[in-house]
């Protein structure tokens, strides 16, 4: 307790003893008398009083209960409880530390759901784009094949010009002028539609989940120049005007950069989808679909953010937004997977943000907020740190 034997000789007032541990700082910066006088106060209603005081000298936690007697007198009690205490505070701090490795348990379980889904659509991804490849090289090297025979038999033809009429030599030159043209254009959409193949093959490759010092505007240009050929491809009629506001500043974010692709082609995606819809629904012959892609430098992080003039959302659509197979689409159109993921990829696997606000009918905007250096650690290293 601290004290002396002459605070708890019997005879001694209990306001001596109280004024005593006042002096000490028991009961902090309090003004001293009326302290004391409502603390004896307390000690006269009926009935157990209980509390708990730290000695200053020792450290030593004590349980104080006071009592009334029946003689108008009253019988103090104290309990040394500091071993107590002290066995609480190690339960309190094994349970805290037993749901932080549950938590960090559920994020891992998560985080491998997440990676075996999106192995499996890579595995897809890629099986299509190799099938693709083999045929577009046929296409491109044929007709590169194809314009240097078309020069040596125009060289071999040379001499006999002079031999053709006047309408038959125009109708000839027409003719080769609109087959070099033809060979070109192949040429040309060949080698287009080869950087697609091999954006979709970057976009497949897992990679082993590396993550990698990224440029993160080309990272967003790459992604959205897949969507939208992938969308033109079904629907050659469809135009949108592409708004990109890219800061220069963004430089280069550590990143998985096979996973943060996937997450911009399906928001892309999803956006062509709404202005589209729009375009087809909304009846006005003026509306002009668009899409304004940001990325923006916020401190230590950076932002990514895509702006569509589409359908929209409504709160109780957002509200379910990232829950797995939740989809506006119809039958067939969509698997409610997308944002799902992509989610999971965000804010778990790279401890990001991702936020969501839209107005029905006018636009909806989604903004990724990703820090620009993550340390991916295992289970047992963030265990230990």
């Amino acid at each position: 307790m601290g004290l002396s034997p002459r605070h708890v000789s019997p005879g001694t007032p209990v306001a001596e003893t109280l004024h005593y541990n006042h002096r000490r700082g028991d009961y902090g910066d309090v003004p001293c008398e009326e302290t004391v006088a409502e603390l004896c106060t307390r000690f006269l209603v009926k009935g157990v009083i209980n509390s708990e005081r730290q000695v200053p000298s020792n450290g030593r936690i004590l349980d104080i209960r006071t009592a009334p007697r029946a003689d108008g007198g009253y019988v103090i009690t104290h309990h040394d409880i500091t071993d107590r205490k002290r066995i609480e505070d190690e339960l309190r701090q094994a349970k805290e530390r037993a749901e932080a490795i549950l938590k960090e348990l559920r994020e891992t379980q998560q985080q491998l759901i997440v990676q075996e889904k999106m192995a499996s659509l890579g595995q897809l991804t890629a099986g299509i784009a190799h099938e693709l490849k083999n045929p577009l090289n046929f296409v491109n090297n044929f007709a590169e094949l194809s314009g240097e025979l078309l020069d040596e038999l125009l060289e071999l033809l040379e001499p006999l010009n002079d031999h053709l009429e006047g309408a038959t030599r125009t109708d000839v030159d027409d003719l080769v002028d609109s087959l070099q043209s033809n060979l070109r254009k192949i040429a040309d959409h060949g080698r287009r539609a080869d950087n697609i193949v091999k954006s979709m093959l970057a976009h497949s490759r897992g990679g082993g989940g590396e993550w990698q010092s990224t440029d993160l505007n080309a990272l967003v240009e790459e992604a959205l120049a897949l969507s939208y050929h992938a969308v033109r491809a079904q629907d050659r009629s469809f135009n949108a005007t592409l708004d990109r506001r890219f800061d220069a500043a963004a430089g280069e974010v550590k990143l998985v950069p096979q996973d943060i692709s996937r997450v911009l082609v399906n928001l892309f995606t999803n956006s062509f989808y709404a202005v589209r819809k729009k375009q087809l629904t909304c009846g006005d012959p003026a509306y002009i679909p668009a899409l304004t892609i940001t990325t923006e430098t916020r401190g230590s992080d950076v932002s990514i953010r895509i702006r569509d003039n589409g359908i929209g959302m409504t709160t109780a659509v957002i509200e379910k937004l990232f829950t797995p197979f939740f989809t506006t689409k119809p039958t067939g159109e969509g698997t409610g997977l997308g944002l799902s993921l992509s989610y999971d990829i965000v804010v778990h696997q790279h401890r990001g943000r991702f936020d969501v606000s839209s107005i029905e009918n006018e636009h909806a905007e989604f903004t990724i907020t990703l820090p620009r250096t993550v340390t991916a650690m295992s289970l047992g290293e963030r265990r230990k740190t």
